[in-house]
């Protein structure tokens, strides 16, 4: 189980607080992507951007998957939103990437929050 340090941690939210105070609230979920992935580059940190997840069962790969939003340093799953609020489907939804992946730590972001802090969700498995 991939896990992340806390400074990786302080480093990409604080990416993703400088594209809110940039970009607000209200906008497409794919603009708050493009625009955190450049703010990542800029920290030199590793970012992937819509990453497959392929599902395995017994040995075998489904031909079906997932998509990522963004993660960082092969550590740090990102899953970004712009809803009225998270929902339990969102956490659902984070976690199956978390496992799938063997990734200890997410986080849920919602950018059509006032203040980006108040849409920071951590998800840990």
């Amino acid at each position: 189980m991939q896990d992340c340090s806390d400074e990786l941690i302080q480093k990409v939210l604080g990416a993703a607080i400088t594209v809110h105070k940039e970009l607000g609230a209200g906008l497409l979920e794919v603009v708050y992507e493009k625009a955190l992935i450049l703010e990542l580059n800029k920290l030199n940190l590793i970012a992937e951007q819509q990453k497959e997840i392929p599902v395995i069962y017994s040995g075998h790969d489904l031909g079906v998957g997932f998509r990522a939003d963004i993660i960082v340093e092969n550590k740090l799953v990102l899953e970004l939103k712009s809803v009225d609020k998270f929902c339990d489907i969102h956490v659902a939804q984070l976690m199956t990437y978390l496992k799938l992946l063997k990734v200890k730590r997410g986080f849920l972001l919602n950018f059509n929050s006032v203040k980006l802090k108040q849409g920071i969700k951590k998800v840990s498995i």
